[in-house]
């Protein structure tokens, strides 16, 4: 473990000569990384399953989810040629006979720094683009998922040396220790009281950051659906990982004409996925710790509980728990969830939902559950929010070309795909012109006719 600034400043300083060899640029060099990255974590699956299960009580089929990644790899292979290649724009006559193009170039020494709700995926998601993109690495995962923290330690120990890509176990202080250094760019995947610690510290380097944070994403629930499909999939989105998903519903807004009718196939559903006792059904997750725990206990004291409500403090067990007769202002409605606590309320017309929404700071995800296609622009019209799907819930952050990330509150910068790539890039400007074809009108002595010429060209 790394115990001083001076250790990782001697660290970050073997990265940095490395970085300046200029072997991490061949695209050669990056695809050989992916590749080993990808042929690590395949042949580690049942050690991610069984560390995910140790941290979070993740059933075997929702640790899979974190095990995408290997989709993402094999997406960034196929692409990364295409993805390096100087992008041409246009010069105009002016300027002819020049050339412009755009060049990604990496950015230098990069720290990525993991959440513990998915430990793993969203530590290797963010790695990818990184890698691709030519950077060297250091990763600091959570603290507070130590299984994969640990599995995470010695995969990347085992693929990469150090000089390339680093990871750091530890918790606040090493993190302290870490943002204390200057890095060329900070990537977090957190809370957003971490998050503008982070930010702070960044600013004082002149580092940029990309902040992938939460926030209470609404889901606003139409009369014009399909119940029975409906309730399925808020009920799903919002209990996989016990709640534990930075996407996941936090809170519905249902018209008042159909809150019963939702609420009981919601019942439905939960009964139907977890059984009469979610405690003892293989499909339903744990709390990461005991902090967490408590925080989510407090929560049930609002509003009147429909269905859940039971908890185990010892195994760190809450049930998956559907609340009504929620007011605005209860403490529940204040901050982001994070866990297995769904609370309903309701509306007269759809513009109450908007401004209620609206009022709020911008969420990571929004759900519009309804048929009507007019309602649904006018939701896009009228709304912001990092992402935003119609009839279902969290399956966006599975579309591998959709741009990820948050907006005001919820984050700044995106990744998935090229996106990940781009975020890793610094996208160079670079203007080429031949020797001869130059017509002297913009060089002085000036006249009116040059004057003129610049108008005719430059003003229109």
């Amino acid at each position: 473990m790394l115990t001083s600034n001076y250790s990782i400043a001697s660290l970050l300083d073997k990265q940095r000569q490395y970085f300046a060899t200029g072997e991490t640029k061949s695209v050669d060099f990056r695809l050989q990384q992916l590749k080993k990255l990808k042929s690590a974590i395949a042949s580690r699956q049942d050690k991610i399953l069984e560390a995910l299960k140790a941290d979070l009580g993740k059933p075997t089929f929702e640790g899979c989810f974190e095990l995408a990644v290997l989709q993402d790899l094999t997406y960034a292979i196929k692409n990364l040629k295409k993805w390096v290649k100087p992008q041409k724009v246009k010069t105009g006559l002016e300027l002819f006979p020049a050339q412009a193009k755009i060049h990604p170039e990496p950015l230098g020494v990069v720290l990525i720094i993991g959440p513990w709700n998915y430990p793993f995926s969203l530590m290797i998601s963010p790695l990818i683009g990184a890698i691709a993109s030519g950077n060297c690495v250091l990763l600091k995962p959570s603290e507070i998922a130590p299984h994969t923290s640990a599995l995470l330690t010695e995969l990347i120990r085992d693929t990469f040396p150090s000089e390339y890509i680093c990871i750091q176990e530890g918790g606040v202080e090493v993190a302290q220790e870490l943002l204390a250094c200057k890095f060329d760019h900070i990537f977090f995947t957190g809370g957003t009281k971490i998050g503008q610690i982070v930010m702070e510290a960044a600013a004082k380097h002149l580092t940029p950051v990309t902040l992938e944070l939460g926030g209470k994403s609404p889901c606003i629930v139409d009369t014009q659906i399909n119940l029975t499909e409906t309730a399925k999939r808020i009920t799903w989105g919002k209990f996989i990982n016990a709640g534990q998903t930075c996407i996941a519903p936090d809170y519905i807004l249902v018209d008042e004409k159909i809150k019963a009718d939702l609420i009981k196939e919601m019942k439905k559903c939960v009964e139907s996925y977890f059984g009469d006792n979610p405690a003892d059904s293989p499909d339903f997750a744990r709390i990461i710790n005991h902090k967490q725990f408590d925080r989510l206990q407090n929560l049930l004291t609002d509003g009147k509980i429909i269905i859940g409500g039971n908890y185990n403090r010892e195994e760190k067990y809450i049930a998956p728990t559907i609340l009504d007769e929620i007011s605005p202002d209860s403490p529940i409605m204040q901050e982001e969830i994070f866990g297995p606590i769904l609370p309903v309320l309701s509306y007269q017309t759809l513009e109450d939902a908007i401004a209620f929404v609206n009022s709020k700071p911008k969420p990571l995800a929004l759900y519009f559950f309804s048929h009507n296609k007019d309602k649904q622009q006018k939701i896009l019209r009228e709304t912001t929010s990092g992402g935003l799907c119609f009839n279902e819930t969290i399956m966006h952050v599975g579309v591998t070309e959709l741009p990820f990330g948050g907006v005001g509150d919820s984050g700044i910068g995106a990744y998935h795909g090229k996106a990940t790539f781009d975020t890793f890039s610094h996208h160079k400007s670079v203007l080429s012109r031949p020797f001869w074809g130059d017509l002297n009108w913009r060089f002085a002595p000036y006249s009116e006719k040059n004057v003129k010429l610049f108008k005719q060209i430059f003003t229109k």
